[in-house]
């Protein structure tokens, strides 16, 4: 599983240098080979190609004409693209995602259980800070059991 914050940096080419604690997960249980996409265009969402083909999977088992199917779809195709891993252990995030993201120099990297979510250092903190975590949240994971 994929967990914690591991902030990093994204090149001038915007390559993506992938924290050593979240390569180890990888070089263990997946291949080089990523699908990178957004539903918002504000987070990129990281996941080893083998986590991706699993909701496809799902998604596959869905009529065509299923509305949330579809724009669901939409979104991770128009932001989406399937990358490699290089030798470095760095992947290259895809110039539209980085841009409406703003995914550039100090990143926050964090592990969301099967794949990562990659955003803007500056823009995670302030979100952390301006939506506090409330008695309700507690309440739901109590709901939730945890």
């Amino acid at each position: 599983m994929f967990r914690g914050n591991h902030p990093t940096r994204v090149d001038e080419k915007g390559r993506l240098k992938v924290p050593a604690e979240f390569k180890r997960v990888i070089d263990e249980r997946y291949n080089a080979q990523f699908y990178i996409t957004s539903l918002d265009g504000k987070v990129a969402q990281l996941y080893p190609f083998e986590e991706w083909e699993r909701i496809e999977q799902k998604l596959a088992g869905l009529s065509t004409f299923n509305p949330t199917k579809k724009k669901f779809l939409d979104r991770v195709n128009y932001w989406g693209q399937v990358v490699e891993m290089d030798g470095q252990g760095r992947l290259l995030m895809p110039q539209m995602l980085r841009d409406a993201a703003e995914i550039k120099g100090e990143v926050a990297v964090t592990g969301n259980l099967t794949h990562l979510i990659v955003r803007n250092l500056e823009s995670y903190r302030k979100e952390i800070e301006d939506q506090p975590f409330t008695a309700e949240d507690e309440s739901t994971l109590d709901e939730l059991g945890i």
